[in-house]
């Protein structure tokens, strides 16, 4: 669950709600006071795909504006010199126009109606150069511009069988095996790659699909995009991400691997794994923790995720972010860099997750590779040379969610967002002393909604655990803070369960809106979070309701008895996902500290977790193994006895259940689950549930009717 909840932030914020035609331009909104409303979070810009013009004098990037009145979106590019002047923008079509990429200093190719198409950097001259039959979902051009992968969905009946044709009507699908749904469909068509042939009129038709007869997926599901693809600097070869597994070898696997495919020739390389390599022999039901392959191999072999490939600029290397262990999709995402001459592999030594990376020109000698990473709830830029010595770029209260060369040699064009500010574009030019690197900010797209809102200041503070350790607390106060005053305090749970407390920018779980609804914010990086360690992240995993409990309730309790402006009798606590479990649990085991708790897509009853999710893997290595194993593994048997349904005797507090139904991470049930339960009890609850949502609430009025229910409900019981 921890990808879907930092690395594709930025990514996910700018998908459309639904297949539409609507023209949505940049909100004039003129607020009515200076504290933050939904719609105000509405009518803000979200910037999506940056990129620098191959000259490094222009970038061009897209942004997403959504209409709360015809609860839809609008994707539009816009362009603007390389130090923010001259900023416009460039699509004015009802239709989404989306994936700018620069073919050479004067052409941008994007997407359109599902075609490929190009206009010049001023706007004009637009050509549709593809026939894909409105079916493009995605491309990228060779270097040399002669060739360019499309990404394209086919029919996949490998696990839900095709009905009969003479029964066109019929709703039912036969499934004959796991991960028939992910996310919030059911898998019955799959992308695959094709190449194509450019030529002065445009692309052509005889496209080849790389995976030609092969029911794997490539990208990978179900948020992978054209990043798991690319190309060598010569055009020759093709680098790609895929996990060639279906059924129950897939969805108890993490194994992705990184494959090279030659365009002459059409063979097909495994990186990760020699070609006599054969993948262990599990029970589906027992964690791969138990049963791992032993070290020297582990790495050797790259039985764990192995995505996102890039070439070295004179192709002598191709980089990727790895991670050891199959079955667990938090582990540490480490830097691989593969030797294409000899086939060595050598991982950077970090001791965080490696979020995203670009290489360095070639004649950078200080410098191999950039790289984004998370430590002590900051996600900043960092370098790393020929020799492995790793040096901290930016040191800021930020959270940096992109980066790439800026194609002048000297700058790094990336993206940054923090709890007080969505993301804008900047320009980093890295320095010998982090105290000298230079940032610019070169795009200001909400500026016009901030410049009309006052937020709440925010703090860091150091809390002691109950094991004697210190964990990260975020504090944000009040917008309308008054000094001696005392204000209702949210306790934030974090979800993933491993993902990072930073400087995110919501759209939902956004603590400035809390802020400017007169609470006080407490946000702590529990046990179980990156940014402190791989051995405190992983302490959370096969012990959900142990160490990480104890720590939120230290945070509270920190706040309650020694910051002044804390109401310790008006305290609630709030979360999603694995923060959704959170609430849920502490429920059962808050000792009357809560007043109003308020859970959304949380898990409720573990049990019944362990089958419902899309993801096996996910809960083989959560939780050690299935619950109906005999004897029981130790960890195991504690997460079943801690399930929160299980103490639905102690609960004795308001709640809100929130959940969509197209939920297939944590099934909607689970909240309904929670929900009945708390009524039959007797006690004042609620339930916010979505039938056209899914782990998240991506339509503008859903999530308006998300913020406006969630602030009725807290001003209840923590104000009144």
């Amino acid at each position: 669950m921890k990808k879907v909840l930092f690395s594709l932030l930025v990514a996910l914020a700018t998908l459309t709600t639904e297949a539409q035609e609507v023209n949505i331009g940049k909100s004039n909104i003129k607020l009515k006071s200076r504290m933050m409303t939904p719609e105000a979070l509405w009518a803000m810009g979200r910037i999506g795909t940056v990129e620098a013009s191959p000259n490094g004098k222009q970038v061009v990037y897209q942004v997403g504006y959504y209409s709360v009145k015809a609860n839809k979106s609008h994707q539009v590019i816009c362009i603007m010199d390389a130090d923010g002047k001259n900023n416009r923008q460039l699509t004015t079509s009802s239709k989404n126009e989306t994936d700018p990429t620069w073919l050479d200093e004067q052409t941008i190719a994007y997407l359109s109606g599902g075609e490929i198409w190009t206009m010049k950097a001023e706007g004009s001259d637009r050509k549709q150069i593809s026939k894909a039959e409105g079916k493009a979902e995605g491309f990228k051009f060779s270097p040399d511009r002669k060739k360019v992968i499309i990404l394209k969905s086919i029919p996949f009946h490998e696990i839900i069988k095709k009905n009969p044709d003479d029964l066109p009507k019929a709703t039912g699908r036969r499934v004959t095996d796991l991960m028939y749904r992910h996310w919030d469909h059911y898998v019955e068509s799959i992308q695959h790659p094709y190449v194509c042939s450019v030529s002065g009129d445009g692309i052509a038709t005889d496209a080849i699909d790389i995976l030609e007869g092969e029911p794997y997926e490539c990208p990978m599901e179900p948020f992978g995009g054209i990043e798991q693809l690319t190309w060598s600097p010569d055009s020759r070869t093709i680098a790609y991400t895929c996990r060639k597994k279906i059924g129950l070898e897939y969805s108890i696997s993490t194994d992705s691997d990184i494959f090279l495919y030659n365009i002459d020739t059409r063979k097909t390389t495994n990186l990760c794994k020699p070609a006599d390599y054969v993948a262990p022999k599990n029970d589906p039901t027992r964690t791969l923790k138990i049963q791992a392959v032993n070290a020297p191999e582990n790495l050797k072999n790259n039985v764990g995720y192995d995505q996102n490939p890039q070439f070295s600029p004179d192709g002598k290397y191709i980089a990727w972010q790895s991670m050891e262990h199959d079955g667990y999709e938090a582990d540490l995402n480490r830097l691989c860099i593969y030797e294409m001459a000899t086939g060595l592999k050598r991982y950077i030594n970090w001791k965080s997750d490696v979020e995203a990376f670009c290489w360095a020109p070639q004649k950078e000698k200080a410098a191999q590779l950039y790289f984004l990473s998370v430590w002590h709830g900051c996600n900043n830029m960092y370098s790393v040379n020929w020799k492995g010595e790793v040096k901290q770029l930016t040191e800021t209260w930020d959270d940096w969610t992109s980066l790439q060369l800026a194609n002048d040699g000297k700058r790094i064009l990336a993206t940054r967002q923090s709890l007080s500010t969505p993301t804008d574009i900047y320009m980093v030019t890295p320095d010998k002393s982090i105290q000298k690197t230079k940032i610019e900010q070169i795009s200001f797209e909400n500026k016009h909604i901030l410049d009309q809102l006052t937020f709440g200041k925010v703090q860091q503070r150091w809390v002691k655990t109950t094991d004697g350790k210190e964990e990260l607390v975020w504090i944000v106060l009040p917008a309308n803070y008054q000094e001696g005053k005392k204000y209702p305090t949210l306790l934030f749970c974090e979800g993933g369960p491993q993902s990072p407390v930073s400087q995110f920018w919501s759209y939902r779980w956004n603590f400035q809106i809390m802020a400017a609804n007169g609470y006080v914010v407490v946000a702590p990086n529990r046990h179980g979070l990156p940014g402190f360690g791989q051995e405190w992240k992983e302490e959370i995993s096969g012990d959900w309701t142990g160490q990480c409990m104890a720590d939120y309730l230290a945070a509270i309790d920190d706040a309650a008895e020694n910051l002044p402006f804390v109401d310790k009798d008006r305290l609630g606590a709030v979360g999603a996902s694995f923060g959704g479990f959170s609430v849920y649990y502490l429920a059962g085991h808050h000792d009357k500290r809560f007043k109003a708790f308020i859970s959304h897509d949380g898990a409720f009853n573990l049990a019944a977790m362990y089958l419902e999710t899309e993801e096996n893997w996910f809960s083989n290595w959560e939780y050690d193994e299935a619950y109906w194993h005999r004897p029981q593994m130790p960890n195991a048997k504690k997460t079943y006895h801690d399930s929160p349904h299980k103490y639905v005797e102690n609960w004795d507090t308001p709640i809100l259940c929130i959940h969509g139904e197209k939920d297939y991470r944590i099934n909607y049930t689970q909240g309904m689950a929670a929900f009945n339960a708390a009524r039959m009890k007797g006690l004042p609850a609620e339930l916010l549930i979505f039938p056209d949502e899914n782990h998240w609430v991506l339509k503008p009025q859903n999530g308006v009717l998300w913020q406006r229910t969630f602030f009725d409900f807290l001003d209840r019981w923590l104000k009144k």
